[in-house]
């Protein structure tokens, strides 16, 4: 008899066979690079997003007023900028046609709701027309967006 081997496979038999089974294709996904990189796209659009709400740069008045709730639509915003000029969005558009446009992209819209932005160095008699067009073209949903201000007390009168 000759001599017994500790390995019941044999000498290199054994190992042989094992290579041959780590040398299989792996059918597992690694999803860990997939999270990582959709964990950093959330961030930069989370951080992004609020930062491209409004193109049109004015000073909004300052006042002490609670926020209103928000809708799930991109909000329909007319802007009145200091030197007068009326803008839909981000586009400026020409006050003889501003209902008919905005009448327009409310037909395909599920919210009649206006918010007016303007200048705080804007005319009160501005804003105030502005207004009256709106809502003699049929929008009585509108809302003022101003800064936040703390409370201010013991105005003047005059």
């Amino acid at each position: 008899m000759g001599p017994v081997s500790a390995n019941p496979g044999g000498g290199e038999g054994g190992r042989g066979r094992r290579r041959a089974r780590r040398a299989q294709p792996m059918s597992e996904i690694n999803v860990t690079p997939f999270v990582d990189v959709m964990m950093v796209l959330l961030i930069i659009f989370m951080v992004a997003a609020p930062l491209s709400v409004v193109g049109v740069p004015v000073q909004l008045p300052e006042t002490s007023a609670t926020a209103l709730a928000g809708d799930e639509e991109e909000p329909l915003t007319v802007t009145i900028t200091n030197d007068g000029r009326v803008m839909i969005q981000e586009s400026e558009t020409p006050e003889d046609v501003l209902v008919q446009r905005l009448q327009a992209i409310a037909a395909e819209r599920t919210s009649n709701k206006i918010f007016l932005r303007a200048d705080g160095r804007n005319d009160w008699n501005r804003v105030a027309q502005i207004m009256g067009l709106l809502n003699a073209g049929g929008f009585s949903d509108i809302g003022l967006v101003t800064d936040i201000a703390p409370p201010v007390s013991g105005g003047t009168d005059g």
